[in-house]
């Protein structure tokens, strides 16, 4: 029965596997450009590296888009702009002239009528208003060409003819002194068109950009023709100036050509199978060098969820504005995989996800280059990421070297740095400043996958926390035992380059099972009374036994990860409780060793071994009575050679050098703290 569960579950989890394979092949080649690729790859400034190349078939030769935008800027200065003129203002301020005039006018002041007077000013706001008046400021010359539209009729005048506010005083004083010869009539008129005058020319922007949009739609995209088998470049010829250009017209030209009804299902074909290489090598790597991460479907779906995340954030900012391929904070990928697995997948995964990028950003060799150091550079320097210093200087680093390298590439190209864009530099640092939003993300993806990083180890190694503050209070032995075999366990983890923090946190919550029965356990009793003298060596047996699954049903219900439960479960191992098995023996004569065994599993990791070998040494060191080198030196190969015997590390991908430099370390640190000391005089 027990086989074929085994086996249910296996093919479940291969059927998975196959799905999530094919999910997010699937999902890639979506993501992908609609086009062919084309099948030379070059870069500007650099020779051309392939046979002389003649044109497979003629096509246009495109504008670039520096051209074509100087083009569009030349065009906007030349079309003529449109102002509106509005007649009714004019009548607006004859009647505001003669309302003022009927307020202001006293017979014995003025030599002549009233009437007489306005028409005088009724005059002059004629001529002031033969092409309106505008309070508008524009950059146009004097001589700049503009309509003049007045309700359905449209003048051609030059911008110069139009009235500005600025020189209207001055026009109206020059037309009051040339119409009157009385100097009371001429103030009084000065003062009140100053006051009845009001602009009536404005900006029509909205016929000015109907006209600019119609000029730009006939701007022509292409600039010559390439005829077919003309030559385009010589091998070794450097790719610059207009070869550039046509050699980007071309490819252009043979995307679209190639991306046709006719043979669309060939190209998807060609994408299916070189995406499914990709995470065919995926697979492969997990399968042969990460058995334990290939068997979690949880952890995979986590690699595989990263991938294509980081393809659609790459494809969705090149459809934006390639610009801004830099700005996809890529090194996040490789630093969020070494936080919760290791250096070695995090590097791998992220040079496959460059491989799948490839197809979509442009430069791709510089791209990848770039990329690839700077994934390097994250992996070598991102070390203790739940230290906030050592995340931004490694930002710091990875953003230097994306800055250095992309400057030695646009030397390589431009020959000078006279064009250099400042602003790309903007978009590393930008980048940089992204990266930083691993520490946040790795906290969402914990609790999303329910997967547990260096971050979470640090705070779950406070013994400050609950959990631990309760294993002291109900059991101070135990946790004067559990800090012994923290520190045993970390310094072996540093030797053999294991992960020392999740060992350290592992072995702090081993035993926290013995809360449950504290005095059942030596190191909690505080008299000579032992409370299993009055038990049968069966009934003792079963509690000491019970700690480890009490210590799973605490850790579930205060939601310990998974991987400081595997220390719970594995610390004993299948090994047997020696003392009560030797007892019952000896009164009954016989005994069954399953009565008197740990349910397991056994270690199946470095960490998990460790853990074994530093709480079985650091607890029976206890019984040594004057300890000396030597016998320290005898116990401790004698409990690991028992150890091994039993087969406790045989799944745990440890090797015989590494038990080795283990047994050296704790044998160092135990005769360290068993020293001889100074007896001091009483």
């Amino acid at each position: 029965m027990n086989k074929r569960l085994s086996r249910f579950s296996k093919k479940q989890s291969l059927v998975y596997k196959v799905f999530l394979f094919i999910a997010s092949t699937l999902l890639v080649i979506y993501l992908l450009p609609r086009g062919g690729q084309f099948k030379y790859d070059f870069q500007k400034g650099k020779p051309w590296q392939y046979e002389n190349l003649y044109a497979p078939f003629s096509f246009t030769i495109k504008k670039s888009e520096e051209a074509l935008e100087n083009e569009k800027a030349d065009l906007r200065k030349l079309v003529v702009p449109y102002f509106d003129l509005d007649i009714r203002v004019i009548d607006q301020n004859k009647t505001k002239l003669r309302q003022l005039l009927s307020e202001s006018y006293v017979d014995t002041l003025y030599t002549i009528r009233e009437s007489a007077i306005y028409d005088i000013g009724s005059s002059i706001i004629d001529q002031v208003n033969i092409h309106g008046l505008s309070d508008e400021i524009h950059a146009y010359s004097q001589d700049q060409l503009v309509y003049l539209k007045n309700g359905n009729e449209v003048d051609e005048i030059t911008y110069g003819q139009i009235l500005k506010m600025d020189e209207l005083d001055d026009r109206v004083l020059n037309l009051i002194n040339g119409a009157s010869n009385s100097e009371s009539v001429r103030n009084l008129l000065e003062i009140l068109l100053k006051r009845s005058i009001s602009p009536n020319v404005t900006f029509n922007n909205k016929l000015t950009e109907a006209a600019i949009e119609s000029e730009l739609k006939d701007i022509s995209p292409n600039r010559g023709i390439i005829e077919k088998d003309g030559r385009i470049i010589a091998k070794g010829e450097v790719v610059e100036g207009d070869t550039f250009q046509i050699l980007n017209s071309l490819k252009a030209e043979y995307q679209s050509e190639v991306w046709s009804e006719s043979n669309r299902v060939w190209l998807l074909v060609g994408y299916a199978l070189l995406v499914s290489l990709v995470f065919l090598m995926l697979f492969l790597f997990l399968n042969k060098y990460r058995k334990e991460i290939f068997s979690n479907n949880t952890k995979v779906t986590f690699i595989f969820f990263n991938i294509v995340l980081m393809v659609f954030l790459t494809t969705f900012i090149v459809k934006l504005d390639a610009a801004f391929v830099y700005v996809v904070p890529l090194c996040i990928l490789p630093l969020i995989l070494k936080a919760f697995f290791d250096p070695r997948l995090g590097l791998f995964v992220h040079v496959l996800t460059l491989l799948l990028l490839g197809f979509i950003v442009p430069n791709s060799f510089e791209y990848l280059f770039l990329q690839i150091i700077a994934g390097i550079v994250t992996i070598l320097t991102v070390s203790e990421l739940y230290r906030r210093a050592n995340l931004f200087i490694s930002v710091g680093q990875i953003t230097l070297i994306y800055i250095v390298g992309y400057f030695a590439f646009f030397i390589i190209q431009e020959g000078n740095i006279q064009t250099l864009e400042l602003e790309t530099f903007g978009y590393f640092i930008l980048c940089g400043l992204a990266t930083l939003f691993a520490h946040p993300l790795i906290y969402f993806y914990e609790k999303l996958f329910g997967l547990v990083s260096d971050v979470s180890l640090l705070e779950l190694s406070d013994t400050n926390t609950k959990l631990l503050k309760e294993l002291a209070n109900k059991a101070p032995g135990t946790f004067h035992h559990s800090l012994n075999v923290a520190n045993l366990s970390e310094a072996a983890a540093n030797e053999i380059g294991a992960n020392a923090m999740l060992v350290r946190v592992g072995a702090l919550y081993h035993d926290i099972g013995k809360m449950i029965n504290p005095t059942y356990f030596t190191e909690n009793q505080l008299n000579a009374v032992n409370t299993h003298n009055e038990l049968a060596p069966k009934e003792s047996a079963r509690i000491i036994i019970d700690h480890v699954i009490k210590g799973i049903e605490i850790a579930r219900k205060n939601n310990l990860p998974d991987r400081i439960i595997d220390f719970i479960r594995t610390h004993h191992g299948t090994n047997l409780v020696y003392f009560f098995y030797s007892k019952e023996k000896e009164i009954s004569g016989e005994a069954d060793p399953k009565d008197f065994m740990y349910p397991g599993p056994i270690p199946f990791s470095k960490e998990t071994a460790i853990l074994m070998m530093a709480d079985s040494v650091e607890a029976a060191s206890k019984s040594l009575k004057e300890p000396t080198s030597s016998k320290i030196d005898a116990f401790v190969e004698k409990i690991v050679s028992v150890q091994m015997e039993n087969g406790q590390f045989l799944n745990a991908n440890i090797t015989f050098k590494e038990i080795q430099t283990i047994k050296k370390v704790l044998k160092k640190k135990l005769n360290n703290i068993y020293h001889l000391r100074v007896e001091y005089p009483e």
